[in-house]
């Protein structure tokens, strides 16, 4: 299997059961609340973890698929020229911008290793593990555009 599938597979995967806790913890809160004398303090913690996941895991598959929003009004007024320059110029530097990122999120995690979380009491350094599959999945899709333009300028 090709690594940009089972890197998508797992990205997929990812996002699916990050998706599917964050529904079930919601669900589980809003039950509590309704039926049960004390809601349970930990699921409003989990469900924000479960989202900040889900959001991590889609972001690079929404970078795959070219999900994000495109100011088209402004981008078909340019002249051909501009635009292959522009639709170059977006991966790459959207490439150096969460490459910084990726980078900079290690050192995050590190830091956060010793905190805790208030509710849970899980480590913050998996917390802040959401930034680094977040930023290495839109630099793993970006840098596949930036190959992707070079093949096809080379043609």
């Amino acid at each position: 299997m090709k690594p940009s599938k089972t890197i998508g597979r797992i990205l997929k995967f990812g996002t699916l059961w990050s998706t599917s806790g964050f529904v079930f913890t919601v669900v589980l809160q809003i039950y509590a609340r309704f039926f049960l004398e004390n809601a349970p303090s930990w699921t409003e913690e989990a469900s924000r973890l479960f989202f900040i996941y889900a959001i991590a895991f889609a972001s690079g598959l929404a970078l795959k698929n070219n999900y994000y929003v495109h100011l088209d009004m402004f981008f078909n007024r340019f002249n051909p020229k501009i635009k292959r320059r522009i639709l170059f110029a977006i991966p790459f530097v959207t490439f150096i911008l969460f490459g910084l990122i990726m980078i900079f999120s290690i050192q995050l995690i590190i830091l956060g290793i010793p905190e805790r979380s208030p509710s849970m009491e899980f480590n913050m350094g998996f917390a802040f593990f959401s930034i680094f599959i977040m930023s290495s999945a839109i630099c793993y899709y970006a840098l596949i555009q930036i190959l992707q333009s070079f093949k096809s300028d080379k043609k």
